[in-house]
């Protein structure tokens, strides 16, 4: 098993030093909001999301939110992972691209595909190709309130559209379902995701049972500028190689239908990379239904 990278423990350390201060700073604008006329608490719906909000990303953390966009919302989310010094390769460089789509209120159709996918083997030998594709849906069983968070099911399936030959895929179906549940308190986001894993093996025909978790917290400084804070594990390998994975991120959000992250994630494990560099888009496409 690798050490854990110092970067880990100090860009976690300066994330949740951030939230540390961000808590009692919005409680207590809240508690002065009453008598104060010249400051205004943003505007939020019941989901804990802010009403000029458009869109409701699920990236860059591996806990997605459990609530979702508008009914009829399209949301399109971008971007690029370049992972170095793993088990099973020297570098790999990825750009997913989901599609996010609120069917209604309570149901979101999901697609995400790795339009390309490149590596470098242990022998120096570069593939490039097409990753795998994943389709998946997420319905909300309970939304959120002042007294309870937001509960939420999804299923997804891994397509192997990804080359088995050149080593960019196990050439397997995989799936995995997941429970999320959500909250927003004085201003931070908790995301906690816990998913059991069913994956094909790449050296046999047979089948493997294992879990993921991941919680994340995330905080809005202002109009623009936010910070996310993960820490996120898995059993088996699905999109990422076993282990876990502690991870900081910044984002800006330049209006309501665009947002830009930038990351880094370290590996903890014999198969993680031992450092990811992270960075992606948000948009918001259309709302479909017009309303």
């Amino acid at each position: 098993m690798k050490k854990k990278s110092p970067g880990a423990i100090v860009i976690f350390v300066v994330t949740f030093t951030l939230f540390a201060q961000a808590v009692p700073a919005s409680a207590q604008d809240l508690a002065w909001w009453p008598r104060r006329g010249t400051i205004r608490s943003p505007a939020v719906n019941v989901a804990g999301q802010q009403k000029d909000d458009f869109i409701k990303p699920s990236r860059p953390t591996v806990a997605e939110p459990a609530d979702i966009q508008k009914a009829g919302v399209l949301q399109l989310e971008f971007g690029l992972d370049a992972g170095f010094d793993a088990a099973e390769f020297r570098n790999q460089q990825t750009t997913p691209l989901r599609l996010r789509f609120a069917a209604t209120s309570r149901l979101l159709l999901a697609f995400l595909i790795e339009a390309v996918k490149s590596q470098v083997d242990p022998t120096g030998k570069r593939m490039t190709g097409v990753g795998d594709a994943e389709p998946g849906l997420q319905f909300v069983a309970l939304k959120q309130a002042d007294n309870r968070p937001s509960i939420a099911f999804a299923y997804f399936t891994k397509l192997p559209s990804a080359s088995e030959k050149k080593g960019l895929g196990s050439g397997r179906t995989d799936h995995r379902g997941t429970l999320l549940i959500s909250k927003r308190l004085h201003g931070v986001n908790l995301d906690f995701n816990a998913e059991y894993l069913n994956v094909g093996r790449k050296d046999s025909d047979r089948r493997a049972d294992g879990g993921l978790f991941a919680i994340a917290l995330s905080h809005r400084f202002g109009s623009h500028f936010g910070v996310a804070g993960e820490l996120a594990g898995q059993s088996l390998e699905y999109t990422m190689p076993r282990g876990l994975y502690p991870f900081g991120a910044v984002t800006y959000r330049v209006n309501r239908r665009l947002r830009f992250d930038a990351e880094l994630r370290f590996g903890v494990g014999g198969e993680a990379p031992r450092m990811s560099v992270v960075a992606g888009v948000v948009i918001g496409v259309a709302d479909l239904y017009g309303k």
